[in-house]
């Protein structure tokens, strides 16, 4: 088998991890590798960086064990722990092609995981059906344990060590990300896009079955729905339009983790949390807690003209915990608007406004609010380098909860490679 370091021959099947990867959503049906021969290619990602957070609160005392556990950590400027992630990729057949993403390093791990497995599916070479040939002209088929299609924001949002796609640090306050195992089916037309999925509705494999709590629970593994529709068409030269929507539901699950599904953790260290640790390695970030019953949609609209980008989503979701019996629901906003400038659109500046209100149980609606500006620099097309300055407020959190009255703000700054 051929061996390479850092090829880019199967750039048309996976994802560039440099710069060339930037406003890449789905997999394209151009550039198909029609060759037989086997191929290898190993990539990798690196960020390493460095903060000047601080956060405040003004929750009660709680006292647990005789610590009170709503007292913040104390945090000073520092680096933080690097994060980085390995890629294989293997060209097993023309238009079958292999990755697997490996997490070497990362908030919530700090040794080596795996991210997920698949095999993708451009041509079907080995059926010999001209019928089956014909359609796959347009069609991508991709199973084993990925990330789920679930939206346009996982696109650009930061993985562990792979933080090429984000002009920001950050993540959304609620990220909905996940890896599960199960199927896809991409159609592209024209400029049309049509996605079609089904998985188990957890992170991980697991056939045991579990006592349903009450009736409102089921105690078995139901699957889970994703779907998307959309149009993404380059009207000119300088104009670019994506619209999506999308859509995720599973009638109940034993461990669903549409929102806390990230292995390697926040970009922001240590705020808001009584504890730095791989326990607390979602700092900044809000999961609703929706475990078992869950129904969520996402709108994204992309707008691209010449160097300025807008980028927005509008997400709704509904559901509960297996102890739960009502639904309770969450919702969210983002927005970012970013402009590219200088040789080959090299530098950018931008700005990002994200909130979140979810139903809590028992208590009034909490709000988190997020405003973030950042710039950046790729100082060749496999480096970066960007800063942000994030102001995070959280309202109406009761008064024995740690985040009430609670604000963190500052500025993180990130050096990230990508190849």
């Amino acid at each position: 088998m051929l061996f390479i370091l850092g090829g880019s021959s199967l750039m048309a099947q996976t994802r560039s991890r440099d710069k060339d990867g930037l406003n890449i959503f789905e997999s394209p049906k151009t550039n198909i590798d029609d060759s037989k021969t086997k191929l290898l290619t190993i990539g990798g990602s690196f960020t390493q960086s460095m903060q000047t957070l601080s956060h405040s609160n003004t929750a009660d005392e709680k006292m647990v064990g005789g610590v009170n556990v709503n007292l913040l950590t104390p945090i000073v400027p520092g680096f933080n722990t690097a994060n980085a992630n390995m890629d294989f990729n293997v060209h097993l057949d023309e238009g079958v092609n292999l990755n697997m993403t490996l997490y070497l390093s990362s908030r919530h791990h700090n040794e080596t995981w795996v991210k997920g497995g698949y095999i993708q599916f451009d041509r079907l070479p080995f059926l010999h059906v001209d019928l089956l040939d014909n359609l796959m002209q347009y069609a991508t088929i991709k199973v084993g344990h990925m990330e789920i299609n679930y939206g346009d924001a996982h696109f650009r949002r930061s993985d562990g060590g792979n933080s090429m796609y984000n002009p920001f640090i950050e993540n959304y306050i609620m990220d909905g990300y996940a890896t599960e195992i199960g199927g896809e089916l991409d159609l592209h037309y024209k400029n049309f896009l049509a996605v079609a999925g089904v998985t188990n509705g957890e992170i991980n494999g697991d056939i045991k079955k579990v006592t349903p709590i009450d009736s409102a629970t089921t105690g078995v593994h139901n699957p889970a729905f994703i779907a998307k529709l959309g149009w993404d068409k380059q009207i000119s030269e300088d104009l670019r339009v994506r619209f999506t929507a999308s859509g995720y539901s599973t009638a109940g699950s034993i461990s669903n983790t549409l929102y806390g599904g990230d292995r390697s953790g926040s970009h922001y260290f240590g705020v808001m949390e009584n504890a730095i640790s791989t326990t607390a390695a979602f700092s900044g970030r809000y999961n609703p807690g929706f475990t078992d019953k869950i129904s969520s949609g996402m709108g994204n609209l992309f707008v691209k003209f010449k160097g300025l980008e807008w980028f927005t989503t509008a997400e709704t979701s509904t559901g509960r915990s297996r102890t739960e019996k009502a639904e309770r629901n969450s919702t969210q906003l983002a927005t970012d608007l970013v402009y590219r400038f200088g040789k080959n659109e090299n530098f950018w500046v931008g700005g990002r406004y994200n909130t979140v209100t979810a139903q809590v149980t028992g208590a009034p609606d909490v709000t988190i609010e997020r405003m973030a500006g950042s710039a950046g620099w790729f100082v060749t097309k496999n480096i970066m380098a960007k800063v942000e300055y994030v102001n995070q407020d959280y309202k109406n959190f009761a008064s024995n909860d740690i985040r009430h009255g609670g604000n963190f703000n500052g500025l993180v700054l990130e050096g990230v490679v990508g190849f």
